[in-house]
């Protein structure tokens, strides 16, 4: 969907500016492509619950008592924990026996995945969002201002431009993918889906779209043709916003998204999807019940690592400590270290592998001998 955007954007603009405008137009889409695919690396296990795990764990929980032993920059990273952020981390930190530059992505492509290019300071309890950790400010500004990224004020920069398009991917992905998803889990009908889609489909089309959804009789693959046709239509829209909106966007004073810019009729469509969704989808006890034991699995691997790593000479923090790959930091001077190795190895898990560990330390589960 990303590459989609990339190059519906770059073909627009070869129209406006002509066929010359830069040697590298044709590299959107496959900037954009490499964005979407490494943007949620940074996510935790069990995803905005894990986030929630983190942070609570050291701004209310046991955790607590690490405050005093960082700098205040430092403790926000920490107990306003963000996936975003942790992805810039992971994409760019050296870890122990790697290579100097993390996965050694070009500029451009580490700009397009920041969605929120600022530091923890401007994170709130109402927008628990930034896009670099203290430990990294340093490599987001060289990349700021090797691109031109426009300096807002101190650790605070405007979006580069391919960071909407990114975006626009994954609002589309989130609300038209779940709808789907939500049908084939049987949480809505297909009536009701059929409905949800077609609201998108402008009435010039909604003929010719009947048409074809009724060559087959499969319900799944009815849903997946209207999915398919309302997502090619927000991509068109969502590509015209950005060429629309593109001299705002180059200036850094487009507060907005993609998505945002549609014309009326899909914006109304998608509003229906997403009320639709946090009232259904997300708040459906399947959906709370992982949620709820996603916080307390992640809690609990939190306070034993850090636990561990805090005082390695436990003969219990030894074991544990085992566990943990050597490409982890678990010896770093600093307090602020010692935790981020332990959230490294944690972030990176699966919820299966966290679930895994989190039974077998807890004598839950025992290997195979």
């Amino acid at each position: 969907m990303g590459r989609s955007l990339g190059n519906g954007v770059s073909k627009k603009l070869q129209v406006k500016y002509g066929s010359d405008f830069s040697p590298f137009i044709d590299e959107i889409g496959a900037i954009v492509s490499a964005a979407c695919l490494a943007h949620d690396l940074g996510n935790p296990p069990f995803g905005h619950s894990g986030e929630k795990a983190i942070a609570t764990y050291f701004s209310e929980g046991e955790g607590a008592f690490l405050k005093d032993s960082m700098i205040v920059p430092e403790w926000k990273d920490i107990i306003t924990f963000e996936g975003n952020a942790n992805a810039f981390r992971l994409l760019t930190h050296q870890f122990n026996g790697r290579r100097k530059g993390g996965f050694v992505l070009t500029y451009s492509t580490l700009a397009s995945i920041a969605k929120y290019p600022y530091s923890s300071f401007f994170a709130s309890d109402k927008k628990q969002k930034f896009g670099f950790f203290q430990s990294e400010k340093e490599d987001f500004a060289q990349i700021a201002k090797e691109l031109g990224m426009v300096l807002l004020e101190e650790n605070k920069y405007a979006r580069h431009p391919l960071v909407y398009l990114v975006e626009a991917a994954d609002d589309i992905c989130y609300e038209i993918m779940d709808i789907e998803d939500a049908h084939k889990l049987k949480i809505l009908t297909t009536a009701e889906t059929k409905e949800l889609l077609m609201a998108f489909v402008p009435d010039k089309r909604k003929e010719r779209t009947l048409e074809t959804l009724n060559i087959v009789s499969d319900k799944n693959e009815q849903i997946a043709y209207l999915r398919s046709t309302v997502i090619g239509l927000l991509i068109d829209a969502c590509v015209d916003a950005f060429v629309a909106n593109e001299e705002a966007i180059l200036k850094g004073s487009f507060d907005s998204s993609l998505i945002k810019n549609i014309p009326t009729e899909l914006k109304e469509a998608y509003a229906i999807c997403e009320k639709l969704s946090l009232d259904r989808i997300y708040k459906s006890k399947d959906v709370v019940d992982i949620e709820i034991a996603g916080y307390n699995i992640i809690y609990t691997l939190i306070n034993k690592l850090t636990t561990a790593v805090l005082y390695p000479e436990k003969a219990y923090s030894k074991m544990l400590l085992s566990r943990i790959p050597d490409q982890y930091q678990t010896d770093s001077a600093s307090e602020y270290g010692k935790v981020q190795a332990v959230l490294d190895y944690i972030s990176g898990m699966t919820d299966i592998y966290a679930l895994d560990l989190y039974q077998k330390i807890n004598g839950m589960s025992l290997p195979t001998l």
